[in-house]
């Protein structure tokens, strides 16, 4: 074979071997078998309340979540650190919070009022709605806060393993977007960001093509920058419907939850997802805050419940963590 057609040939197989990897979810191109049903389990809201610290420990240590990320203004932050301190091996990220979104209990912005004026309300506390934060915050105030999230973090020994974002608001922006992804980047943190088929997340929240297409070139960007990325993101628990009276006993708690959650993660198509849940134990104390309560008690029910973890197993869905994620990321050429 002469010497230009072995040059097309090497091209004809490169240009294949190019189109097959962009095909692959993101979950395969980490390393993860084809077709194999990846999930990160993981809590929100953690150093919000006492009752939200127990709920994550307690889906962690007595059940199958394996990763939360911690709301850094909040006043239960300096419990958990403590419990981070005794338990390093815990996939441990920041819950960016721009956000205070309950009445009678509420937090302000770590950069402070006369630092970045446009997230604070008539309180003093960040605003209680993103639709606020988007109208009065500007994004050099956004990264201001983000970085100083990230700073207290660090000054307490506590490293994160990723970010993602309370309530969503910084993806409420394109311009909070793109500073989220910068402090990411700049700090070779992972970032949440579903951009692969994406096909629950578009279901659930409504997403146009455009969109699609714009969160696909995000998660080329942060892919190129030595991050991992998501192909798609389970957030549904919020939407189950309890029956207050129906679902009060624990057991016809559990569940109901459980069963929601194995009927939405069979839904799942293939690839690395992030299901988020609220995971929560609640006291007396809770339904003061909000009244969210028997959502977040349903996902700890759920999390801690034989009957899911023996529905994991059968089904053959892999777990991961953010910690490793970053770690298969940085062995991919």
């Amino acid at each position: 074979m002469g010497y230009k057609n072995v040059l097309i040939l090497l091209l004809v197989l490169w240009s294949v071997h190019r189109t097959a990897f962009a095909q692959q979810t993101f979950a395969e191109k980490l390393g993860f078998p084809k077709n194999a049903k990846v999930l990160i389990l993981h809590v929100d809201d953690v150093g919000m309340s006492f009752d939200s610290n127990q709920g994550a420990i307690e889906s962690m240590e007595k059940g199958v979540a394996n990763s939360l990320s911690v709301m850094m203004p909040c006043p239960w932050v300096p419990g958990f650190v403590q419990y981070l301190k005794t338990h390093p091996q815990v996939d441990a990220g920041l819950h960016l919070t721009l956000t205070s979104e309950w009445s009678e209990y509420r937090w302000g912005p770590l950069t402070g009022k006369p630092s970045s004026p446009g997230l604070v309300d008539a309180e003093g506390a960040l605003w209680s709605s993103v639709e606020d934060v988007v109208k009065h915050a500007s994004a050099d105030e956004v990264e201001s806060e983000i970085r100083a999230q990230l700073a207290r973090a660090q000054s307490m020994g506590f490293e994160p393993t990723h970010l993602d974002s309370h309530m969503g608001t910084l993806f409420a922006s394109p311009e909070f977007l793109q500073r989220y992804v910068k402090v990411g980047i700049e700090n070779k943190i992972p970032v949440m960001f579903p951009a692969g088929h994406n096909t629950m997340i578009a279901a659930t929240s409504g997403l146009s093509a455009e969109a699609m297409n714009q969160m696909k070139q995000t998660g080329q960007l942060i892919w190129n920058s030595g991050l991992p990325v998501l192909d798609d993101l389970h957030n549904v628990s919020y939407g189950f419907k309890y029956d207050k009276a129906k679902h009060n006993a624990e057991e016809a708690h559990r569940k109901f939850a459980t069963e929601n959650y194995i009927k939405t993660i069979k839904e799942l198509k293939p690839g690395l997802t992030m299901v988020i849940m609220h995971c929560t134990a609640l006291t007396e104390v809770f339904p003061r805050i909000s009244t969210s309560g028997q959502i977040r008690k349903g996902d700890l029910l759920a999390m801690t419940d034989p009957a899911f973890k023996k529905f994991l197993q059968e089904e053959g869905i892999i777990l991961t963590t953010w910690r490793e994620v970053m770690e298969r990321r940085s062995k991919v050429k």
